[in-house]
């Protein structure tokens, strides 16, 4: 499922912005397309325009309600408006249109029946991403189960100064592309929001709070979101 609204405080209709003579939406569904491992690929929608994009380059589309707050509700309603079953559904971005198949493949590959909901992490190399708060962290066990997300820079290094955190400790961003057991799906829409989560304003936070386990696999590729038009040509720019 590729959610994609309409509206955006910093950006809207994004979905719809042209990179290289394609809309960013034909950019992400043909990315997407490439995974092996994927049965299928659906754009998950709330306004016309981008399901008219859609359908004009042949992919399959799905009309779900405005009101949705975030890309897994949006998810949940795409997933029961399909008339197969499916064992899983892979949350990907609608706003990274160069994003590696073989990143989608990765995560598929921890879906095992057992697993309940699965996410990717990148190893930080960079001071400016470990202190930014815009950087969501992630701390993990021996079992690559994930223990917590952060705005904050986890774990914290005691008695070192920060220019040397990097080389005191392996540090890990989130990729913000998801996975999720499809009767999980169904019971995390139900959960009321928690308190970690609106602290941090990080809804995995929830799933954490009441239970259930996210697996992590570790990415080499590197994730570039569109959030901003200086975003996107900031893109343009790399490719």
């Amino acid at each position: 499922m590729i959610p994609a609204r309409y509206g955006s405080t910093r950006f809207p209709a994004k979905a719809l912005a042209d990179i290289g003579g394609k809309s960013m939406i034909q950019r992400v569904y043909e990315q997407a397309s490439k995974a092996r491992m994927l049965d299928e690929v659906i754009v998950a929608t709330d306004h016309e325009a981008i399901q008219s994009v859609v359908q004009g380059f042949a992919g399959k589309v799905c009309m779900t309600s405005k009101a949705h707050q975030s890309g897994t509700d949006r998810c949940y309603e795409a997933l029961s408006l399909q008339p197969g079953a499916y064992d899983y559904v892979i949350n990907i971005q609608g706003d990274e249109p160069f994003i590696a198949p073989d990143q989608i493949d990765l995560l598929a590959g921890l879906l095992d029946g057992e697993t309940q909901l699965a996410t990717l992490v990148k190893k930080i190399d960079d001071e400016e991403e470990l202190f930014n708060p815009n950087v969501v962290k992630v701390i993990f066990n021996r079992y690559h189960q994930a223990i917590y997300f952060s705005r904050a820079t986890l774990p914290y290094n005691r008695n070192i100064p920060q220019n040397q955190w990097l080389q005191q400790h392996d540090y890990f961003k989130h990729i913000g592309i998801y996975a999720y057991r499809s009767d999980v799906l169904h019971e995390i829409t139900l959960l009321e929001a928690s308190a970690l989560e609106k602290s941090e304003s990080l809804e995995q936070l929830r799933w954490i709070e009441n239970g259930y386990t996210i697996k992590v696999a570790e990415t080499q590729h590197q994730s570039i979101g569109v959030d901003t038009p200086e975003d996107l040509e900031r893109l343009k720019n790399l490719y």
